[in-house]
């Protein structure tokens, strides 16, 4: 009889273990926030389907580094979406160091761009600059502060009109040191001490304005070991007023093994900036591709020739933590010998909208080459990573939420055999009348922008305020985003 008891227990647990998802948790409130599947964060199950990450399209150079100030050695690429203007800020760099008196010289050049992909150099006439004031640099204040600048717009409410752009620059020696701008052209520092001094700061640091965590936010180049010891990753740091900063904490990467992070490239996705997107450069220093004779025909600086690097997706909610829910590659390096020496293939910060269905992201391609340039991707609008399901079909439900609003969108694929439906569950699983899945029309097409409706319309605004779940069932489709609104 014991034996009998302990089994039926025994049973109870695993029927409660199995049906989990359907024991109202507390309510997720995702209000009119779009949302992605970039992460298992609103994914309580799914059945027949899986996230699948998806790759950008290579489109073409969108800049080269062929002004004598800028060279082979240019790099750390911001672009900005300011309204109806792009700006591109990278180091202009043509020499690791002058060969003679070893001392290290870099400027910050810029660019822009109406459409992203016609960019132009204006002669700005603020610096001379190797015997000439008609070039495009914006900051030449030593190497140490041009060598890794990396700017934003800061969206912070209230922000005076002449700190609307900021930025950030320095060294371990230096400290990372803060800059402003009323219009992204004329630099000051805004303080003769250093906003940060703990960190090694030998990469891309980026600093932006967080709506969602209520401060700024700063992810910056540190070591797991001493000094310049272990792996390159990122810390965070957060600060109220972007002068006082917390100690910077190391990132967690959840259960995934340890890699070189070369840069970060962390920012809020601009369709959804609760999430924070990082194309990072994954960098292998003793992984090469080509034997050194190889290496030396386009590489010169002979440091550079042994090494191999991609880009990565990351994803955080913030805090400190990163979502690797994908260790395979976003961006290889590419089909020409040059595309795979030297310390190639950094990302660069910045995603832009490129119309309605799609967005633009940019690479540094062929560093210490003499074809030193900017690479041109494309990739659909929230299309990192999407729901995909085969032809069989499958389904995902989410975990309970609570939204506002009074439509559903959703941004999806389909084949013409395919299809999806939306059913709209309580707390504990069971079908809304006039929201069930009988009740929803299969749709099928490619939209970013789909109005989900059901029998009776699309209006969900009855539901609004309440624990729901949603439950996705697809066939040969692919689910990129969804969002309630009004």
């Amino acid at each position: 009889m014991r034996f009998v008891g302990k089994k039926i227990i025994l049973l109870g647990i695993l029927f409660l273990l199995n049906s989990s998802f359907l024991m109202a948790s507390d309510p997720i409130d995702i209000g009119n926030r779009r949302e992605l599947f970039v992460d298992y964060f609103l994914i309580e199950k799914m059945s027949g389907v899986e996230l699948q990450l998806h790759r950008p399209r290579y489109e073409d150079i969108a800049l080269k580094f062929d002004k004598p100030w800028e060279g082979p050695f240019s790099g750390y690429i911001t672009i900005l979406n300011d309204s109806a203007l792009f700006r591109m800020y990278y180091r202009g760099l043509p020499k690791v160091q002058d060969e003679k008196t070893k001392k290290k010289w870099a400027v910050t050049c810029y660019a822009e761009s109406k459409d992203g992909i016609h960019w132009t150099k204006p002669n700005l006439g603020i610096y001379e600059i190797m015997g000439t004031k008609e070039n495009n640099v914006v900051l030449d204040i030593g190497y140490a502060f041009s060598h890794n600048f990396s700017p934003f717009i800061d969206e912070k409410p209230g922000v005076p009109a002449n700190e609307r752009f900021k930025g950030v620059g320095g060294t371990e020696k230096t400290g990372l040191m803060g800059f402003v701008s009323a219009n992204g052209i004329h630099w000051k520092k805004i303080s003769d001490e250093p906003i940060l001094r703990k960190g090694m700061f030998d990469s891309q640091n980026v600093v932006f304005w967080s709506a969602a965590e209520n401060c700024y936010v700063c992810y910056l180049r540190t070591w797991t070991g001493d000094g310049y010891t272990g792996f390159r990753t990122v810390s965070r740091s957060t600060s109220p007023d972007f002068l006082h900063w917390s100690d910077p904490v190391q990132m967690d990467f959840g259960d995934t093994p340890m890699e070189h992070l070369y840069t970060n490239g962390t920012q809020p996705y601009f369709r959804a900036p609760h999430i924070y997107v990082a194309i990072a450069k994954r960098f292998f220093p003793d992984k090469a591709a080509f034997p050194e004779e190889v290496a030396r025909k386009y590489v010169q600086f002979k440091n550079y020739r042994k090494s191999s690097s991609d880009a990565i997706l990351m994803t955080s909610r913030g805090g400190n933590r990163y979502d690797r829910t994908f260790m395979e590659a976003f961006i290889r390096p590419g089909e020409t010998v040059r595309d795979w020496v030297a310390r190639d293939n950094t990302p660069a910060l910045g995603i832009v909208p490129a119309g309605e269905r799609k967005m633009f992201i940019y690479r540094l391609s062929h560093y210490a080459q003499s074809t030193s340039h900017v690479s041109r991707y494309s990739i659909r609008m929230d299309g990192f990573v999407s729901v995909n399901a085969p032809y069989k079909g499958g389904e995902l439900i989410t975990k309970p939420i609570i939204f506002s609003g009074s439509k559903l969108e959703i941004n999806f694929d389909t084949s013409a055999a395919g299809g999806i439906q939306v059913e709209i569950q309580d707390a504990d699983g069971n079908p809304i009348p006039g929201f069930s899945l009988s009740e929803c029309p299969e749709f099928i097409g490619n939209q970013i922008s789909h109005i989900v409706e059901w029998k009776n319309g699309s209006d969900v605004s009855s539901l609004a305020g309440k624990t729901v779940r949603l439950r996705f069932v697809m066939k040969d489709a692919d689910l990129y985003s969804f969002r309630f609104f009004d």
